[in-house]
């Protein structure tokens, strides 16, 4: 009896049929990914690409994508060791090398120069990454047309600074201890030359106290600036500079506000030791005494001298026992010599000259048993004592312009009496 939804038993003809067409299916599925592996297989490994109707549209690639593995160059190692190193083509190098970025970046490879690597699974070179300067660094996207460039600004900071110290040694070594560099010693000796013989008045116990600009890059410290105010302390006597812009011009104040700037300068030289006085003294060469009418500096010959101050030349060359020499006419009845030079500057008869160029070089030409600067100051055609001689101050800073110049050096006073009550605690 046939009863209603319950399924009828199959024919022997019917099983076979049934078997035939299972087979036949899974035959069918396991083609399909075969199928589908050679199509993927072609997407190239370098580009990210997304469908477009027929066509395909290229993608931007992020920097920040890339695994980066970092390469430090050894001592003596070139780029070509490193590529070879990497396992990276030499044809991909070359290609490396025709970027603008890397004929810059590698003109000269160095040990301890940094390179960046992003390797794919393929051995194949995706991206570099490299210092294009101190200041900006250099991203290269490998692609399999092309290379893109993309030059980064390093981040730059600049923030006040300060530092203070004693001395007991030298202002080179003791500034140094402080934490200041070369250049900032240089300046210090610059900022105070007018009222501070560095090199004959500084004694123990002297102390300082510098602001100065100081640039960070990327967070870390990377190069010391110009000095925005700074107090030296000689012999008891307190200096202090403040650095000002007056009518459009970077001078250096002290805290009245009257410029430091004088109308010429105590040395013309720097770094110099005085090797002999103004007056009466037995002359080294003629071995009698004699009346000597200028101060004597010692330094190596070579050694730059400065003009004093503004004037006109009136003697470049050579002056009896003096040798090469250089006279300078700065006006008022005031003139200064400079005796015993190896050789002039570019300089001649009539010429002006500012008040710190270069007007020559140390030496031991004429009546000299060494090198050295043998300096005169004239006042009215006589010879007085350079050290001892007053010059005329210039003018201070008056009303608003004094308000404005105490306005703009208020956070350089603050940050000296805030270190200076730090250190005293």
């Amino acid at each position: 009896m046939n009863i209603s939804g319950m399924p009828r038993r199959w024919t022997a003809s019917q099983w076979q049929t049934a078997g035939i067409t299972a087979l036949i299916g899974i035959c069918v599925l396991s083609l399909v990914p075969a199928l589908q592996k050679p199509a993927q297989a072609q997407q190239p490994a370098l580009l990210q690409t997304t469908a477009s109707g027929p066509t395909f549209k290229r993608q931007a690639i992020d920097m920040k994508a890339f695994n980066w593995r970092t390469v430090t160059v050894e001592k003596g190692q070139t780029l070509s060791d490193v590529f070879d190193d990497l396992g990276i083509a030499h044809s991909v190098m070359r290609r490396v090398l025709d970027t603008d970025a890397a004929k810059q970046a590698f003109k000269r490879i160095k040990d301890g120069d940094v390179i960046e690597f992003d390797i794919n699974g393929y051995d194949q070179l995706r991206a570099m990454r490299f210092d294009n300067s101190d200041l900006e660094q250099a991203h290269l996207a490998i692609e399999a047309d092309a290379i893109r460039e993309t030059l980064t600004q390093r981040k730059i900071e600049k923030r006040l600074m300060v530092a203070s110290g004693e001395i007991t040694q030298s202002l080179y070594a003791d500034a140094q201890r402080a934490g200041l560099s070369g250049k900032i010693v240089t300046q210090v000796a610059d900022v105070f030359k007018y009222d501070i013989d560095f090199s004959d008045d500084l004694r123990a116990g002297d102390q300082f106290q510098v602001v100065y600009e100081q640039t960070f890059l990327e967070g870390k410290p990377y190069r010391q600036g110009q000095i925005q105010a700074a107090t030296f302390i000689n012999r008891g006597e307190k200096f202090s500079a403040f650095r000002y812009n007056a009518g459009g011009r970077e001078e250096y104040f002290d805290g009245s506000g009257r410029p430091l700037k004088k109308v010429l300068l105590r040395i013309p030289i720097e770094f110099a030791r005085l090797s002999s006085t103004f007056g009466m003294r037995k002359h080294p060469v003629l071995g009698r005494m004699r009346a000597h009418k200028g101060v004597d500096y010692a330094a190596r010959t070579g050694t730059p001298i400065m003009a004093a101050g503004d004037g006109r030349v009136e003697l470049a060359g050579w002056k009896n026992g003096y040798g090469k020499t250089v006279i300078i006419n700065h006006g008022q009845g005031r003139s200064t010599l400079y005796g015993h030079m190896s050789s002039l500057g570019k300089i001649k008869r009539g010429q002006f000259v500012s008040q710190g160029s270069i007007i020559g070089r140390v030496g031991s030409t004429g009546l000299a048993t060494g090198p050295h600067l043998h300096y005169e100051f004239r006042i009215g055609g006589k010879q007085v004592n350079p050290l001892k001689v007053t010059m005329p101050k210039p003018e201070p800073l008056r009303g608003a312009a004094l308000v404005k110049f105490r306005n703009a050096t208020a956070p350089a006073v603050a940050m000296m009496e805030q270190s200076a009550t730090t250190q005293l605690r």
